[in-house]
């Protein structure tokens, strides 16, 4: 049988947030990261998810990266494509939502994509065309710091009109509230007007779930995980999840935070209370030394590990923008990416097999360079962070987008195995 669902995710850890949220209905996910070189035995597997590191790479890389993922995708039969962003619609002024969804819309021949981020379990709503997080404009949650696509506009039809080549209308939360069939003549009325995209009002997951029993075949979906999750929690099966995913007690974690999020902020200045913690220096991984990565992996063996080590680049608002100013922006960011995944493949080597991670740049290097061609899902740690464990080896990841999480998380994701 063919899956159900074929999910092309821009990020690492927006595909184990995507993959988590179907697997709560029992369907059968795989995550595969890349498009795969060898064939894939997709027997009994309801979604597949591929990840890929397209979220604020050149456009053009992201076209190409989001066709070849269409493609392999379509040669497996799924029975519906989803394009997969971020829940706050991380993207740069010039894309690659908008470049993407294009993309998709004209491969398919479809009219129309739907936008809908909203992820009410944790605080992404959308009303009037507006994105809050936790009841914060978008631009105003913290979102407008984040050090690669800096968020200024909480109006999803302004920021896509910008990055797209159509024009954009809004399905208001009033009409998704009216039912099925006032979603539909809505969808319908917004092609008549030339609109090429419909952003999707979203306040309660109920609102999702009446969202996912509307949506015609004929629309392109894309989104957070939330409406996937409603998806498949409108059509639910029983669960079977892979007996060994939960991480095992043999061997060590570490974690590592390349994230500048608020909350990440907030993660590590709590997890380092208690737990032992270095920060990166960030002009030593500037030199990319060999040196450098030997001292932070002899730090990381002489500490204690009845907490795992952090070793994190997390930096208030204020010092990223002093260090970007002074170094670049992409310089910056590129450099911690590399250090935090070179550390990540030579502690795996001396026996590290959990790797928390956080930041969704900073979990698709890491996963690229410890050459995971795939995951099977886990339980959840918190919604939209499951475990996932290397289909190949007995390597555990926990992959958190850098906003998801209380403080606790670091905590909370080695309390399974402790």
């Amino acid at each position: 049988m063919a899956p159900k669902l074929g999910i092309i995710a821009d990020d690492f850890t927006g595909a184990t947030d995507i993959a988590s949220f179907i697997a709560l209905a029992g369907w059968q996910v795989i995550q595969l990261n890349g498009i795969p070189e060898e064939t894939v035995d997709l027997n009994n597997v309801d979604a597949v998810v591929i990840s890929l590191k397209s979220r604020s790479c050149a456009v053009a890389e992201a076209e190409t990266l989001s066709r070849q993922a269409m493609e392999w995708l379509n040669q497996q039969h799924c029975k519906r494509l989803y394009f997969k962003y971020c829940s706050t619609f991380d993207s740069t002024a010039m894309g690659n939502i908008g470049p993407v969804t294009d993309l998709l819309l004209t491969e398919t021949g479809l009219n129309m994509a739907v936008l809908c981020p909203a992820l009410p379990i944790n605080g992404r709503t959308v009303v009037h065309g507006h994105l809050f997080v936790h009841g914060q404009l978008l631009n105003e949650s913290g979102m407008q710091n984040h050090p690669l696509t800096p968020m200024m506009d909480a109006n999803l039809l302004r920021v896509m009109e910008k990055q797209a080549s159509g024009e954009c209308g809004l399905i208001p939360l009033s009409c998704i509230q009216a039912g099925k069939q006032a979603i539909q003549w809505h969808l319908l009325a917004l092609q008549k007007a030339g609109k090429r995209y419909a952003v999707l009002d979203a306040l309660t997951e109920e609102d999702l779930r009446t969202l996912a029993a509307s949506l015609p075949e004929d629309v392109l979906l894309t989104g957070g995980s939330g409406l996937a999750g409603a998806l498949a929690a409108n059509q639910p099966l029983n669960p079977q999840f892979v007996g060994d995913e939960l991480p095992s007690r043999e061997g060590n974690c570490v974690v590592l935070a390349g994230s500048c999020s608020m909350m990440t902020n907030q993660q590590v200045a709590h997890y380092k209370q208690t737990a032992p913690a270095k920060a990166v220096d960030v002009e030593r991984a500037l030199q990319a030394e060999d040196l450098y990565l030997q001292e932070l992996t002899d730090w990381y063996q002489s500490q204690p590990k009845e907490w795992a080590p952090l070793i994190y680049a997390t930096r208030p608002a204020e010092e990223v923008k002093a260090m970007q100013a002074r170094f670049g922006a992409e310089i910056v960011g590129a450099a911690i990416e590399n250090l935090l995944a070179a550390l990540a493949v030579r502690l795996n080597r001396l026996g590290v097999n959990k790797i928390i991670v956080a930041g969704g740049e900073t979990s698709s290097q890491l996963v690229q360079q410890l050459d995971v061609k795939g995951f099977t899902i886990g339980g959840a740690i918190t919604p939209g962070v499951p475990w996932v464990k290397d289909v190949r080896r007995p390597l555990w990841l926990a992959l958190k987008s850098g906003n998801f999480g209380d403080e606790n998380f670091f905590f909370k994701a080695q309390e399974v195995f402790a």
